[in-house]
Parts: structure tokens; sequence; C-alpha cells
């Protein structure tokens, strides 16, 4: 009698096919570095065409004093559960670079077509400024939060995730856009002899660097808070998933329209705007993120107390890990102690547990 071949102790493995060369993590990444690098590389050329060298070293010195308070802003709001920096430095690259070429040309063209069919350049400007210019940016602003919305969907899981998001890459925008508004001014007193307090690069700095550093910022960050509340969302929820942002993105345009629009309401137009609608939406916006903030550490007590119990976690690291000066206690506790890798293992695993 035959005996029949023993049962495999496994199932029988198949080769994985190998991905094609544009699925590959690589070629991708090589793409957009590429594709960024193209754009920056544009933006320069066109930035200092129109601003001249010196101009171009000027704006450039002036725009970058807001850079880092904001970004320091940025990335204290995201403490609590910090994305990856890449995240981050592709953002304010995209809005530096890409966005910023894509607001250049589109209104450009736009405004120089307006002009053409309607005989009347200041129409065409005022136009260009109020309608134009907000669909434009933002809507180039908001591809960088979608594309990290749909690529980097483990990062992006609520509401500070994306005004993290959307903030830093209004950040890299308005930086671009402020080195040609500074570098234009400069030119203009070049020409002109001011100097000084007087000067129109002055004006222009206290207005976009000083009075308003903001402005950009906070416009995009509607659109984030859309995508935000669209990643609490059940995936189900399909129609809301994508109402969600796009209301964002028009109470954006909308803002942004109002700001840009501003000027043309009379010599007093931009105070009243600037009072009335931007200083209260800033601190209505800045009230939210910190109250979101301070929500995901009240989860982060609320939940994490079940591991201790399970015996993963002591007693008292639940607490620990819900109050923003314990961690940093032992951070600098570790740091004094074991140095700076052991400062950073314990910011990994704050991240970690709060994360799960």
């Amino acid at each position: 009698m035959a005996t029949c071949p023993p049962y495999p102790t496994r199932p029988p493995t198949h080769p994985r096919p190998h991905p094609h060369w544009w699925q590959r993590t690589w070629v991708r990444y090589g793409a957009l570095v590429t594709l960024l690098a193209l754009s920056g590389l544009v933006i320069l050329a066109l930035v200092r065409e129109q601003t001249g060298t010196e101009g171009f070293l000027v704006g450039l010195g002036l725009a970058v004093f807001p850079v880092p308070l904001l970004l320091a802003a940025f990335r204290w709001l995201d403490r609590v559960d910090p994305g990856p920096w890449r995240n981050l430095l592709f953002s304010f690259a995209w809005g530096a670079c890409a966005a910023a070429l894509i607001a250049i040309v589109a209104n450009s063209f736009a405004t120089r077509w307006i002009a053409t069919a309607t005989a009347d350049p200041t129409g065409a400007d005022t136009l260009g400024a109020t309608v134009i210019a907000p669909v434009v940016e933002e809507s180039a602003k908001a591809a960088a939060v979608l594309l990290v919305f749909l690529f980097r969907r483990r990062n992006f899981t609520g509401i500070v995730d994306g005004v993290v998001i959307a903030g830093v890459t209004a950040t890299g925008s308005a930086f671009t856009e402020n080195i040609l508004y500074l570098g234009t001014a400069f030119g203009t007193d070049q020409l002109t002899g001011d100097r000084g307090i007087a000067s129109v690069t002055a004006a222009t700095f206290f207005v976009r660097v000083v009075l308003s550093p903001f402005a950009h910022p906070l416009f995009t960050v509607l659109t984030g808070i859309g995508f935000g509340i669209a990643a609490l969302s059940a995936d189900r929820r399909r129609l809301r998933r994508v109402l969600l942002p796009l209301c964002g993105l028009l109470l954006a345009m909308g803002m942004h329209a109002l700001w840009n629009g501003s000027a043309s309401l009379g010599e007093y137009g931009f105070f009243a705007v600037y009072g009335a609608f931007m200083v209260p939406a800033f601190g209505l916006l800045t009230w939210l993120a910190v109250w979101t903030r301070q929500r995901e550490l009240g989860a982060v007590r609320a939940e994490l107390p079940v591991y201790a119990v399970a015996g993963w976690l002591t007693p008292a690291e639940p607490f620990a890990l819900g109050s923003m000066r314990a961690r940093r206690i032992a951070r600098q506790h570790a740091r004094r102690h074991a140095g700076k890798p052991a400062a950073r293992t314990v910011a990994e695993y704050e991240a970690y547990a709060t994360s799960l």
C-alpha cells in the first residue's frame, strides 16, 4: 500500500513581484527632490530678475526674520505627538519653491490677460490681487497638505497635524513672497533716494514682517483644519472627508481675498480689516490649536492607565506622559545623567507612548 506524502508544514512561498521602477521609494523621493530643486532655481531667478542682485540679498536678509519664530511656534504646537522632520521640511520647501512659483507665474499671466482684455491695468491689478491671487496661492499651498494627507496618512491624525503642515507650508510661501516685496521696495528706494524710517522698505518690513507675519499661515491653517477634521472622520464618511477640506480651502481663499482687498477700502481699510477680522481670527485659531493640544494630553492621561493595569507601564507614567512639564523634566534628567542619546531615547519613548 502506497503511503501518502506528508502534508507540508508551511504554506508554499511565492516570490514577491518586483515593483515597477516608478514605484520604488528612491525614485519617488528623487523625483520630488528634483521637482522642488528646479522650482527653487526658477523662483530664485524670477525674484532676482525683478529685484536685482542687491535687492534680492536685502529682501532675503529681511524676510528671514519671522521664519524661525513661526517654525518654532508650529513645532511647539506639535510637541505632544511630533511628526517626522521630513514632513515639515517638505512642507516648507513646497511653500517656498513650488507654491511660490505657481503663484508668481499664474498671477502674472492672469493679471496681464485681464489687463489686455479689459484695457484697464489698474482694475486688472485689483482683480488679480483680490480674486486671482487668493485662489491660486491657497490652492498651491493646499496641494502640500493634500500630499501629506494622502501619502503620510500615519503622521496625519488630527487637527494639530493639519495646522502644523499648513502653517509650515504657508511660512515657506510667505518667506519667498517677502523676499520679492522687500527686494522690490528696496529697489524703489534706490531710485527715489529715500532712506531710513520713511522709506518704502521700512514700511513694507513693518507691515509684512512686524505687523502681520502670521497672515499667510493664518489663511492656510483654515485648510489644514479642514483636513485635520477629515482625518478624524470615519473612513465610511467619504463625502464628509472630501467636503471638509474643500470648505477649509474656500474659507482660506475668502480670508485671503479680504486681506488683499483691504488696500482698496480707503485710507484706513487695511487697519479696519486687521483689527476687525485678522486679530480676532488669529486669536480664535490660536485658542483652537492650543485647546486641541491640551485635548491630546488629556487623551494620553485617560487612555494609558489601561496599559499600566496590564503591566506595560508603571502607574505614574500615564500622568507624567500627559504633562509637557513632566516630559521636559524627564528629557533634562536623561541628558544630565546619560547624555544627549539618552534624552533622544526618552523623547522617542514619549512620542511612541502618545501614538499608542
